[in-house]
């Protein structure tokens, strides 16, 4: 089993082994170099910067949006890198959810995270209504959600839909073209929260005629803690106004006009709102000439692998203990990440910690664990579950309480 290429040109924290890049990706020498480029670009050319040097900030998001979206299956100028996660699901339901006489509710799924729950909330108590106007799909298992249950919740009162490409919990993968036919066939926007998906599997979002999506890159992007999201925008709907404006979604040709009377860009920049955060849109430059080099199809066979061979070890040497794989085990409806349940997750998280293993807690019993295709290994896995073995056998996880951290 080869190693990837790309894991020396990580900072792998010494004497660790890191399992938690579904949460945060770990920095590479790429992302500091041109982190330090753009610092030198400022000292240098203070404000002419925005059109000087090697990656000038005007258009910064622009570019880096053309460079994304090989990563969502997606046209150059459908994709746009700006905001949050949560700015940008503000920005596209602000945009997309219009509530007529007999459509006002949006759907979503009852296992969703919550920042995109409060964000419908808080759109819909914008628009005038409340909380009955949100309707969660749910699951029978807490884990997973069936397509089928999804698309029979599509009824003549859904207004727009938003679900996730992949259950942050679970890592289950969300049939989207399914779910987007199905939307559609109803007369029902649709739109994927990416999070849990981008830079981990590929995607055909302008083929299977998404409306929109959204996503973070501090995951398996790697951009850094807080890094600057992303959007994407089907450019069917182009000719839309954005539902929220700024003055960084204006057509680049007249934004200094400084005039009052917005003209909106052309494409799916015309969804930025303020001035670009450069200094957090820097480390996506040195990320993505890796994926570009990867690239997505390769890492997602090499991350398949990993969590398989992951699932195995823990299949073949835990069996004594109470741990249950609740995320799926068929490779087209996993995500990159194993999800361990376990009456003890707490504990048994934190004893992995100690014991130098950086896995990832969700409450009230569940470890998250991420061998990442750009810079995990076999040998990852193999001592991750080693390590795990040792902490069953010799219960060390009795030395913690089993309640979680502040952050977890």
């Amino acid at each position: 089993m080869e190693e990837i290429t790309f894991r020396d040109e990580f900072y792998l924290p010494e004497g660790k082994i890191y399992m938690d890049g579904n949460s945060l990706g770990l920095m590479s020498v790429r992302a500091e170099k041109v982190v330090k480029e753009i610092m030198e670009s400022w000292k240098k050319y203070g404000i002419d910067g925005w059109t000087e040097g090697e990656d000038p900030w005007f258009t910064l998001s622009e570019r880096l949006g053309n460079r994304m979206a090989p990563l969502v299956g997606a046209f150059p100028e459908e994709v746009t890198v700006t905001g949050s996660t949560t700015s940008n699901l503000h920005q596209l339901t602000a945009t997309f959810y219009r509530p007529e006489r007999g459509r006002t509710k949006i759907l979503a799924d009852a296992l969703a995270f919550p920042t995109d729950i409060y964000a419908l909330q808080s759109q819909l108590s914008l628009k005038g209504y409340d909380e009955s106007h949100l309707v969660l799909a749910e699951s029978t298992d807490g884990h997973t959600i069936d397509e089928d249950t999804i698309i029979q919740a599509m009824t003549g009162d859904i207004s727009l839909v938003i679900l996730p490409s992949v259950l942050y919990r679970s890592g289950q993968v969300l049939d989207m073209e399914k779910l987007t036919a199905a939307a559609h066939e109803r007369g029902i926007t649709i739109g994927f929260d990416l999070s849990h998906s981008i830079g981990a599997l590929p995607h055909r979002l302008s083929e299977w005629g998404v409306d929109f999506a959204f996503w973070c890159n501090y995951k398996y992007v790697n951009a850094g803690p807080g890094s600057v999201g992303g959007l994407y925008i089907n450019r069917e709907h182009f000719s839309e106004t954005p539902g929220l404006t700024g003055w960084f979604g204006s057509d680049k040709n007249s934004q200094f006009d400084m005039e009052h009377t917005y003209v909106k860009a052309a494409d799916s920049g015309a969804y930025q709102l303020g001035t670009p955060h450069v200094l957090s849109a820097a480390p996506l430059l040195g990320s993505l000439e890796m994926f570009e080099e990867a690239g997505m199809e390769a890492l997602r066979g090499r991350s398949l692998k990993l969590t398989g061979y992951l699932m195995e070890q823990i299949d073949s040497r835990l069996s004594s203990w109470d741990f249950v794989i609740a995320n799926p085990r068929e490779e087209s409806r996993r995500g990159g990440h194993v999800y361990l349940e376990h009456p003890e997750a707490a504990r048994i998280t934190k004893a992995l910690k100690a014991e130098g293993v950086i896995p990832d807690f969700r409450n009230p019993n569940g470890i998250r664990l991420a061998p990442t295709a750009l810079y995990n290994t076999f040998e990852d896995c193999f001592q991750t579950v080693t390590k795990l073995k040792e902490i069953m056998e010799k219960e060390k996880y009795k030395a913690f309480k089993n309640e979680r951290d502040i952050i977890a």
